[in-house]
């Protein structure tokens, strides 16, 4: 075994503190007490707590905490000034109360026994199932260990991970936090059991509320679907944008989109997304999303970025305003798609007050549904170069958010463009030089100058024709 200790978190180039120990003629003579966490197979030990070795008579001699063994040809290191290794009180007893541990030491994922999800979820019942996936199905129940409901999804069996696997899996996406995520709480990999414990999500998903709406409940009202679709964007801009490594989500929907007591959006599933290499992209020899929401180039290729997310984002957010599926066999033919639907609305900014959701009842302010409109056709733009990247599109509904009703107060088809500098980079991407809010204002503004002026730009080159 080779033990390497760390003060930060890649391994260092030369190690701080190198040894090799042989453990089988040594086990009778050390014992050692560490903390250590395993992602992708890497091993990084973080500091000694405390060690001792036998001595004549069988009597042992405690050696001080966080030193190795003196007959140990160490190469001395000056250690760094203001520089601690993090420790934490774990024994190495065996590989379950290891792994237990390690995840109770990175970011508080806890390990549940199968018995203890069992009994929160009344052994699985099926008045406690609320909710079925493709990863698997998911119970309401009560852990009385932590005190609180939570969502059991157990996941599917076909094709499961190998349990190291699995709990690499789980200790990557448990550092993921954001008030917009759904939070991981623990995970139980018994046997052949794989099962995660997220945060309950008292109002259940989006689809429920804007398209499975029950007969006498109240539609979503404007703000609410604007405050819905840019708490999403800022879950889907920390996963792409914050996340070490990229998380591309890769199966964006309504149906993944919870909602607390108080509407508010959470992102749910992420734990089962597709974990992005360095370079932001992937490439699957079977789409995983859902008809629909994919990107065509995912489709097509089953490459995957996170502009493949961004597509997705696009159809949810036209699926707010206009309170249609996605794909809705029950229409006609021309109607059945979406987004195919819409297109030729995107074109006219003249039409685009047809795309809102009737039950609306036009309670809405005209600016901010063309805004949105317009931000919705650029998520959906078939070239994934030419769409917006996350922190853009949060960056425009984060205007329309914080609009309210005085938002419409401008003519939506003024040709002249934003007073705000705006910088359009090769990527697609915006920036300006100005304050957040301004930016907002002026990124929302210049979606939809842009969506205009291309209108116009088609309309002349026409007349020209004649």
């Amino acid at each position: 075994m080779i033990v390497t200790i760390t003060h930060i978190y890649e391994l260092p180039k030369p190690p701080f503190l190198p040894t090799s120990l042989h453990l089988l003629r040594e086990h009778q003579k050390l014992s050692t007490h560490f903390s250590f966490a395993s992602i992708n197979s890497l091993c990084r030990v973080r500091g000694f707590l405390k060690s001792s070795k036998k001595v004549d008579g069988g009597r042992k001699e405690e050696l001080p905490g966080a030193s190795p063994r003196r007959d140990a040809a160490i190469p001395q290191q000056p250690r760094l000034e203001n520089q601690k290794p993090k420790v934490a009180p774990v024994e190495t007893t065996n590989k379950k109360d290891s792994c237990k541990e390690v995840a109770n030491n990175n970011n508080a994922a806890q390990a549940f026994t199968f018995r203890e999800l069992a009994t929160a979820t009344k052994n699985f019942r099926q008045e406690c199932l609320i909710g079925e996936g493709g990863f698997g199905r998911v119970y309401k129940g009560r852990l009385e260990k932590i005190g609180r409901v939570v969502a059991v999804k157990q996941l599917d069996r076909n094709g499961l991970q190998g349990n190291r696997e699995f709990l690499v899996e789980v200790l990557m996406l448990s550092a993921l936090h954001h008030e917009n995520l759904v939070n991981l709480i623990g995970y139980c990999a018994d046997g052949e059991q794989r099962l995660l414990v997220y945060e309950y999500m008292p109002l259940g998903s989006v689809e429920e509320h804007l398209l499975d709406l029950a007969p006498g409940n109240k539609p979503l009202d404007w703000f609410t679907r604007m405050k819905i679709a840019l708490q999403a964007a800022k879950g889907l801009e920390y996963l792409h944008g914050e996340a070490s490594p990229p998380v591309i989500y890769r199966d964006l929907k309504s149906s993944n989109i919870l909602l607390d007591k108080d509407f508010n959006a959470k992102l749910s599933d992420f734990g089962l997304a597709k974990v992005g290499p360095a370079g932001d992209k992937s490439v699957s020899s079977r789409v995983m999303g859902t008809y629909g929401y994919c990107a065509p180039e995912y489709q097509r290729t089953g490459q995957l970025t996170v502009k493949s997310d961004v597509y997705s984002f696009g159809v949810v957010l036209l699926e707010l305003i206009t309170g249609r599926r996605a794909i809705d066999n029950t229409r006609c033919t021309e109607e059945q798609n979406l987004v195919t639907w819409a297109r030729p609305v995107f074109k006219d900014p003249h039409r685009f007050q047809e795309l809102a959701d009737p039950l609306l009842l036009g309670d809405f302010p005209v600016r901010a549904l063309h805004q949105a409109v317009a931000v919705a056709a650029m998520c959906l733009q078939e070239e994934p170069s030419v769409r917006p990247v996350m922190i853009d599109v949060v960056s425009a509904l984060s205007f329309l958010g914080t609009g309210g009703p005085d938002a419409a107060a401008a003519s939506f088809d003024d040709p002249s463009p934003p007073s705000n500098q705006i910088m359009v980079g090769e990527n697609g991407n915006l920036h300006d030089e100005e304050s957040t809010s301004e930016r907002q204002r002026a990124v929302a503004e210049a979606i939809e100058w842009g969506s205009t002026s291309r209108h116009n730009a088609s309309r002349g080159e026409s007349v020209s024709s004649l």
